[in-house]
């Protein structure tokens, strides 16, 4: 059985970090591209951050700069480092495994961890 656990979200205030832990069993996430989305209340999904099977990543502009997706596949872990946090990121953030195989998409998705920013 295939899980993706995220885990590190909690309140923080303006300006501060959190690093948000993405961990897989069932797969390796050496093979997939990893991908953060998140949801802000009463907002639609919104992609975050990717990093894809070779390293090479890509972030939305309003958090470039300011995270830093990377993974260690010898924990089978991808690592979300979110720095100079503002009011605006907050949301649910979301873990998402990505594989083409043979020709039919993989998709696996977290629970979801919640990320506060407010003083």
């Amino acid at each position: 059985q295939v899980q993706l656990v995220e885990s590190g979200g909690g309140l923080v205030q303006p300006g501060g970090s959190l690093r948000l832990s993405c961990a897989a069993s069932g797969i390796s996430i050496r093979v997939y591209t990893i991908r953060w989305y998140r949801q802000a209340l009463g907002k639609q999904r919104e992609l975050v951050a990717t990093i894809t099977d070779g390293g090479i990543t890509n972030y939305a502009e309003s958090v470039k700069g300011r995270f830093t997706l990377s993974r260690d596949n010898a924990k089978n872990t991808a690592l979300l480092q979110m720095n100079s946090l503002k009011p605006e990121d907050t949301a649910v953030y979301f873990c998402n495994a990505h594989l083409m195989s043979w020709g039919s998409p993989r998709d696996y998705w977290g629970q979801g961890t919640q990320v506060t920013v407010s003083s």
